[in-house]
C-alpha cells in the first residue's frame, strides 16, 4: 500500500525493560488511516485466542501500561485482551509533527487494527481518549461489539443541551457562544505552552494517593525527549470546545449511532474525577443499552482509575463480557 510518508520515531526497546507489573509480550500490526502509509502499533493480545474479546482502550499521556492490573483477572475470566497503544503513545510509532495526529486518524488507526485482527465479539473499555475513539470505532463497525464499559472518559459535542450537565462545562450557548470550564481551558494551554511535558506529571496529579517512582517513571518511559511527544502534546489540542470543531462533529455522528446501540452499554466512573463527572448520567440517558442497567461508582480513585482500582473496574468488565 502507497501513501504520504510521515516522518516516525519508534521508542528503543530499552526503555521498556523491567517495568513493574508489565510482563507482556508485545505484539505488532501495521494500521492504516487517511492515505497514509501504514504505521505500526503495538498491542497486548493475552488470553484465550477464541475467548470474548476485551479492548482495553486508554488516553491521554497514557499507554498500555495503565492496563497492567485488569489484564491478568480478565485473562483468569477466560477473556481474550487486546489492549493497543495508540499511535504516538507506547511502543507504537510516533509521528514527529503534532499535526500529523487528528481524531479522525486516531479512530482510523484503530479500527483498521480491529479489522486486520478481525476481533469479534468485542467489549469495549474506553478511559478518557480511549472513549471517544473506541466509541468511534464501534459507531462505523457496530456489528463487531458485544458490550461497552465507559470508565472516567468523555465523548464532547459542545451540543446545548449538556448545560448543567456536565462538572467541567463544555457546551454551546445561544447560537455563537460557548461555555468552558476554565480549568479544562488552563490545561489545554499548559499542555501547548509548557516547554517540557512528562506523562508522569499528569498521571501523579490525579492520583488519589501517591504512586511509587518506579511506576510514575514507567509513563515516562515511551517518551524519551521532547520529538518522542508530539502525539501527547497534541492529543489535547484535538479537544472539542466548540459545536463547529471537527471533533464535536465526529462526536455527534457518534452519538448518533449510540443512540441506536442497544447492547449492554454499562458506566464505571470513579467518585475522584471532577473532568469526567456527568458524563455517565449523560451515556446512561442517550444510550438504549445503558437503561436498566446497573452502573458504577468506584470509590477512591482519581481520573486513571486502572491505577487505583484496577481490580475493580476488572470486576465490572467481567461482569459486562458475561452479559454480551
Amino acid at each position: 500500500m502507497t501513501g504520504t510518508v510521515l516522518e516516525v520515531l519508534r521508542t528503543p526497546e530499552a526503555r521498556f525493560d523491567a517495568l513493574p507489573g508489565f510482563g507482556f509480550a508485545p505484539h505488532y500490526a501495521d494500521v492504516v488511516a487517511d492515505g497514509l502509509a501504514p504505521l505500526r502499533m503495538h498491542y497486548l493480545d493475552e488470553g484465550p485466542a477464541d475467548g470474548p474479546v476485551a479492548l482495553l482502550m486508554h488516553g491521554q499521556p497514557t499507554w498500555s501500561y495503565l492496563y497492567r492490573s485488569v489484564v491478568p483477572v480478565l485473562v483468569d475470566a477466560g477473556i481474550r485482551v487486546i489492549a493497543p497503544d495508540l499511535i504516538g503513545f507506547g511502543r507504537s510509532d510516533k509521528p514527529t509533527r503534532g499535526t500529523d495526529y487528528t481524531f479522525a486518524r486516531h479512530i482510523g488507526w484503530v479500527a483498521s487494527l480491529v479489522e486486520g485482527l478481525d476481533l469479534r465479539r468485542i467489549t469495549l473499555v474506553g478511559q478518557d481518549w480511549g472513549g471517544p475513539i473506541g466509541l468511534s470505532v464501534l459507531a462505523g463497525d457496530p456489528d463487531r461489539f458485544a458490550s461497552v464499559v465507559a470508565a472516567n472518559t468523555i465523548l464532547h459535542t459542545a451540543d446545548p443541551a449538556l448545560a448543567g450537565r456536565l462538572n467541567w462545562a463544555v457546551h454551546g450557548l445561544d447560537e455563537s457562544r460557548v461555555v468552558l470550564e476554565e480549568a479544562l481551558v488552563d490545561y489545554l494551554l499548559y499542555t501547548q505552552r509548557a516547554p517540557q511535558l512528562r506523562a508522569s506529571d499528569f498521571v501523579g496529579a490525579t492520583a488519589s494517593v501517591p504512586l511509587l517512582p518506579e511506576v510514575l517513571a514507567a509513563y515516562d518511559a515511551p517518551f524519551p525527549d521532547d520529538r518522542h511527544m508530539a502525539g501527547m502534546r497534541q492529543m489535547t489540542a484535538l479537544l472539542p470546545l466548540t459545536r463547529n470543531d471537527v471533533g464535536a462533529r465526529i462526536g455527534r455522528r457518534t452519538m448518533r449511532a449510540l443512540e441506536q446501540f442497544d447492547r449492554p452499554f454499562v458506566t464505571a466512573y470513579s467518585d475522584g474525577d471532577p473532568a469526567t463527572r456527568g458524563w455517565e448520567a449523560v451515556f446512561q440517558d442517550r444510550v438504549p443499552g445503558a437503561r436498566g442497567r446497573q452502573h458504577h461508582t468506584i470509590a477512591g480513585a482519581g481520573h486513571f482509575l486502572q491505577e487505583e482500582a484496577g481490580d475493580r473496574l476488572a470486576q465490572v468488565v467481567v461482569e459486562v463480557v458475561g452479559l454480551g
